[in-house]
């Protein structure tokens, strides 16, 4: 008599490399968040928080290294929206200190001030926008990866992303003009 046990998805859980995993996806969290964030000490604060949730939560994970991805933005995403909900967005211009160093002083407040620009247009976008804008320069995901995260098509991801970008293109220059 064969004995058929029932299939436990305990089991089917891949051995995942943690730190070849972390390695991979700790610069496109941290520019997932910078993208979001300008104060650098906040955006390292919210990386850590990212990938503690992810190490505390591991047990928990049943899939592949493909699948990871999708798992770990869905926990990046709710750090950011818990960090806006606790705090509100401010913007300070000493936090694009990090922008390549300009030849003058002028020059690197110019910067600063246009970071700190689209920064802020990006957080005044609808979650939606800024979510998809935010995957796709911040973390450097895919059309077909943000497409995963977002549960939309993939060529409606483009079509959002394009009309995104026209969006804050305009705001911007409207901006430049004042």
């Amino acid at each position: 008599m064969n004995l058929v046990l029932p299939f436990r998805k305990a089991e089917a859980a891949v051995a995942l490399d943690w730190d070849a995993l972390y390695a991979d996806h700790v610069g496109r969290i941290y520019n997932f968040f910078r993208y979001r964030v300008v104060d650098t000490a906040a955006v390292e604060d919210l990386t850590s928080v990212t990938f503690e949730k992810a190490w505390s939560r591991r047990a928990q994970f049943r899939g592949n290294a493909e699948s990871f991805t999708a798992w770990l933005y869905t926990i990046a995403r709710n750090v950011a929206n818990d960090h806006f909900r606790k705090s509100p967005p401010l913007v300070a211009l000493e936090a694009a200190s990090y922008l390549a160093a300009p030849e003058s002083v002028a020059e690197q407040v110019e910067r600063a001030g246009e970071f700190t620009r689209l920064v802020a247009a990006i957080n005044r976008l609808p979650e939606r926008e800024r979510d998809i804008i935010t995957l796709k320069y911040g973390a450097e995901l895919n059309n077909r990866q943000i497409a995963q995260q977002t549960r939309l098509s993939e060529s409606n991801v483009g079509t959002i992303l394009n009309r995104t970008l026209q969006k804050l293109r305009l705001e911007l220059e409207a901006h430049d003009e004042r």
